[in-house]
């Protein structure tokens, strides 16, 4: 599961970037749906103008002499495995899902070890001399959030706008537009160090800052519960702190395994009794509407809830136009999707009366769920405290403060 960003949220231009906008650098992107047509696109960007698997990654294995600090999540779970439903079928009305807070960071982190020479995503090789100034650039904050975890927060000095963590809030914002990269505005921060992917723009941004003498390392675009630990540990060989990449890794780790186990625990056991649930993206009353499927991101954040893929099951590749048609053959027993998107269709109300809805089980039973349009497939070293808070309000609707009362 991969490639799709979250952070419509914080500009709303991003889901026409991240599926390919008509220009020949966009369609090259790797993080780019390319089953979207041109006219889909641009309508998409006009609007919005106005307006995996169960298992969690294997890579990371704890060590025994590893001192490994683990955030509190142990509380969310128990409320979750304490009033968790008896059949989440008979749930009815809309919950939003509570926002998560800030990666926190390790204790005692390993000083960076420098020089350091990594090949980065895209066959570079690049020397690492100096992270005094960092600048971590992609559209779905991850990078940032993945310094912050390393405790090496403090040496950030740019932020892109989908960097939303509190304590980022004071840093000049380097994108103008709300997703292109300003290349004037990154050389005037004078950053020694620069980790980014493809989903930002332009693609020759990487050249002009290379021939200006920046230490550039790219990573892959793509996001996914099983891209979390290894990225986690790519960039933190990039920083020179392996040893901090490893503790943060085992953290992540260990939190992904027991919240796992926690959702498994009060989810139904039977394959047949478990939710069926769609992602839905919508911006807007108009014409933005489409279903995630297999390789969009939700697939996989769908299997790790213990649901089933309604879209996966049903053959959907990336994302297809969420038709009456499409809907009625899906069918879902839960919908998940961007709370600001929710917001911008007109809240529940409007979401539930477009063509369709009302003729599925969802629809019927205004079963939604909303998360933070920044959190819900982002993939970064919060993932578990993600998956948390999407599963009490999908099983346990009554511990999440933003649950809404059924009309």
């Amino acid at each position: 599961m991969k490639r799709l960003s979250p952070h419509v949220r914080h500009h709303p231009h991003r889901f026409a970037r991240l599926t390919g906008r008509s220009t020949s650098s966009h369609t090259r992107r790797r993080g780019a749906f390319a089953s979207l047509t041109a006219a889909v696109l641009t309508a998409t960007m006009m609007l919005t103008a106005c307006g995996q698997g169960n298992g969690a990654p294997s890579q990371a294995q704890p060590s025994a002499q590893a001192s490994v600090t683990t955030t509190p999540l142990t509380k969310l779970e128990k409320e979750l495995t304490d009033h968790a439903v008896s059949d989440p079928h008979t749930v009815k009305g809309p919950t939003t899902a509570s926002s998560v807070p800030e990666v926190q960071p390790l204790e005692d982190p390993q000083k960076p070890q420098l020089p350091v020479t990594v090949t980065d995503e895209q066959g570079t090789q690049v020397k690492v001399a100096d992270v005094s100034r960092i600048l971590a650039l992609d559209i779905y904050g991850t990078l940032a959030d993945t310094v912050i975890g390393l405790g090496l927060g403090d040496r950030l000095v740019g932020r892109v706008t989908s960097s939303t963590a509190s304590s980022l809030s004071s840093l000049p914002v380097v994108t103008e537009g709300g997703h292109d990269l300003n290349v004037e505005k990154i050389l005037s921060l004078r950053p020694t160090l620069v980790l980014m992917d493809t989903t930002n723009g332009p693609r020759e941004v990487t050249e002009q800052l290379r021939s200006a003498g920046v230490t550039v390392v790219h990573f892959s675009p793509d996001r996914s519960i099983d891209t979390v630990v290894p990225q986690i540990q790519q960039v933190a060989q990039a920083l020179g702190v392996p040893e901090s990449g490893k503790r943060l890794g085992e953290r992540v780790q260990q939190e992904l395994d027991s919240v796992q186990r926690a959702i498994a625990s009060v989810a139904p056991q039977e394959a047949d009794r478990r939710l069926s649930i769609a992602f839905l993206y919508v911006r807007g009353t108009a014409g933005v509407f489409f279903v995630l499927g297999q390789g969009s991101g939700a697939d996989g954040l769908i299997k790790a809830l213990s649901g089933v893929d309604a879209a996966g099951e049903a053959g959907v590749k990336d994302i297809k136009p969420a038709t009456s048609e499409a809907l009625a053959t899906l069918n879902p027993d839960l919908i998940l999707a961007m709370s600001k998107g929710v917001e911008s269709a007109g809240g529940v109300d409007g979401l539930a009366s477009r063509p369709g809805m009302g003729e599925t089980t969802a629809g019927k039973n205004r079963r939604i769920v909303d998360m933070a349009d920044g959190q819900i497939l982002s993939f970064g070293p919060n993932a578990p405290a993600v998956l948390l808070s999407l599963a009490r309000a999908i099983y346990a609707p009554d511990t999440t403060t933003s649950a809404r009362p059924n009309p």
